[in-house]
Protein backbone atom coordinates (compact mmCIF):
# COMPACT_ATOMS: atom_id res chain seq x y z
CA UNK A 1 0.00 0.00 0.00
CA UNK A 2 1.49 3.08 -1.19
CA UNK A 3 2.42 5.41 2.06
CA UNK A 4 0.18 8.29 0.72
CA UNK A 5 -2.56 6.26 1.07
CA UNK A 6 -1.62 4.93 4.20
CA UNK A 7 -1.75 8.85 5.80
CA UNK A 8 -5.28 9.35 4.18
CA UNK A 9 -6.63 6.28 5.57
CA UNK A 10 -5.36 7.76 9.25
CA UNK A 11 -6.85 11.43 7.88
CA UNK A 12 -10.09 9.70 7.22
CA UNK A 13 -10.39 7.99 10.56
CA UNK A 14 -9.13 11.37 12.54
CA UNK A 15 -12.05 13.28 10.55
CA UNK A 16 -14.57 10.38 11.31
CA UNK A 17 -13.52 10.79 15.02
CA UNK A 18 -13.71 14.38 14.81
CA UNK A 19 -16.79 14.62 13.68
CA UNK A 20 -18.41 12.53 16.78
CA UNK A 21 -16.84 14.98 19.22
CA UNK A 22 -19.03 17.13 21.20
CA UNK A 23 -19.09 21.08 19.28
CA UNK A 24 -19.23 19.26 15.55
CA UNK A 25 -22.49 20.75 14.22
CA UNK A 26 -24.67 18.30 12.34
CA UNK A 27 -23.56 17.97 8.50
CA UNK A 28 -19.77 19.41 9.46
CA UNK A 29 -17.40 18.46 7.12
CA UNK A 30 -13.64 17.88 7.84
CA UNK A 31 -10.82 19.22 5.54
CA UNK A 32 -7.37 17.47 5.48
CA UNK A 33 -5.00 21.22 6.12
CA UNK A 34 -1.88 18.97 6.42
CA UNK A 35 0.83 16.51 7.91
CA UNK A 36 3.79 16.89 9.84
CA UNK A 37 6.37 14.15 11.13
CA UNK A 38 5.55 11.22 8.78
CA UNK A 39 7.74 8.31 9.55
CA UNK A 40 7.25 4.63 7.60
CA UNK A 41 8.60 1.81 9.59
CA UNK A 42 7.60 -0.98 7.58
CA UNK A 43 6.15 -1.85 3.90
CA UNK A 44 2.90 -2.64 3.38
CA UNK A 45 2.14 -5.24 0.99
CA UNK A 46 -1.14 -7.01 -0.40
CA UNK A 47 -2.44 -9.51 1.93
CA UNK A 48 -1.48 -7.28 5.22
CA UNK A 49 -4.26 -5.55 7.48
CA UNK A 50 -3.54 -2.11 8.75
CA UNK A 51 -5.04 -1.79 12.18
CA UNK A 52 -4.81 2.33 12.92
CA UNK A 53 -5.18 4.06 15.66
CA UNK A 54 -5.75 7.77 15.99
CA UNK A 55 -5.59 10.66 18.88
CA UNK A 56 -7.30 13.77 19.03
CA UNK A 57 -4.83 15.89 20.56
CA UNK A 58 -6.24 19.62 19.88
CA UNK A 59 -10.09 20.35 19.27
CA UNK A 60 -11.42 23.61 18.73
CA UNK A 61 -14.70 23.63 18.00
CA UNK A 62 -15.60 27.78 17.86
CA UNK A 63 -12.59 27.95 15.24
CA UNK A 64 -13.36 24.77 13.12
CA UNK A 65 -9.64 23.37 14.27
CA UNK A 66 -8.74 19.81 15.30
CA UNK A 67 -5.20 18.09 15.46
CA UNK A 68 -4.38 14.41 16.02
CA UNK A 69 -1.71 12.30 15.91
CA UNK A 70 -1.79 8.79 13.73
CA UNK A 71 -0.56 5.41 14.46
CA UNK A 72 -1.05 2.32 11.92
CA UNK A 73 0.10 -1.58 12.66
CA UNK A 74 0.88 -4.73 10.86
CA UNK A 75 1.25 -7.58 12.83
CA UNK A 76 1.35 -5.69 15.78
CA UNK A 77 4.28 -3.90 14.19
CA UNK A 78 4.56 -0.26 13.53
CA UNK A 79 3.88 0.42 9.86
CA UNK A 80 3.50 4.21 10.06
CA UNK A 81 3.61 6.85 12.07
CA UNK A 82 2.06 10.63 11.59
CA UNK A 83 3.11 12.98 14.35
CA UNK A 84 0.56 15.91 13.44
CA UNK A 85 -2.28 15.93 11.06
CA UNK A 86 -4.45 19.30 10.81
CA UNK A 87 -8.09 19.38 9.69
CA UNK A 88 -10.38 22.09 9.34
CA UNK A 89 -14.11 22.35 9.94
CA UNK A 90 -16.71 23.68 7.43
CA UNK A 91 -20.29 23.64 8.69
Amino acid sequence: MPGVLQVEALAQLAGIVCLQMEGAAPGAVFFFAGADKIKWKKPVVPGDTLVMEVDITMWRAKMGIARATGRAYVNGELAVEVGQMTFALAQ
